[in-house]
């Protein structure tokens, strides 16, 4: 575990965070599927200087929501009945319409080593977090807006592509 990376990570946020989140504005009804090779440099980038497991982030201070689906695989992984599995761990938001996790950090993150204790069977959201590739990309873009603050390969990621757009507008 590598707290040091949540501590640049923090000052970082601080420093490029209207800068970053002005480029998302900027470009969220700009992006197309030209992009999308942008989209994978940027997101190769990212995973170049950013180890999930040397930070998990997102499972220490968010939720994923859960389908129906994951709930029944989860839950049937745990021995438990789905009705059982929302009781101990789940509330509902009602505004959302989404099942999530009544605290965090998630209680299937095991702290010492910062991995998954379901990972085979971890919710959809989890498995496809932070959601870089999911088309039309535009239409991630708030989300990306949103993760800037928890994901340093999110940040990373959108960095590289404020500068790969830079650099496509000089040709």
């Amino acid at each position: 575990m590598n707290n040091n990376l949540l501590k640049r990570h923090a000052k970082d946020f601080q420093k490029n965070r209207k800068r970053l989140r002005a480029f998302i504005t900027r470009n969220e009804d700009k992006m197309s599927e030209e992009d999308v090779p942008l989209v994978a440099e940027a997101e190769k980038a990212a995973w170049q200087k950013i180890n999930c497991l040397d930070c998990a982030n997102c499972c220490k201070t968010m939720s994923p929501t859960y389908t129906k689906a994951d709930i029944d695989r989860i839950s049937t992984h745990l021995g438990m009945t789905p009705a059982e599995f929302k009781k101990k761990w789940l509330y509902y938001d009602r505004e959302n319409r989404d099942w999530m996790n009544k605290s965090t950090p998630c209680q299937f993150l095991d702290l010492k080593t910062n991995m998954c204790t379901i990972y085979a069977v971890r919710p959809d959201d989890c498995a496809g977090f932070p959601h870089f590739m999911k088309r039309p990309f535009k239409d991630y873009f708030y989300i990306h807006k949103q993760n800037i603050e928890y994901c340093p390969a999110t940040m990373e990621m959108i960095k590289k592509l404020e500068e790969l757009k830079k650099e496509q507008k000089k040709t």
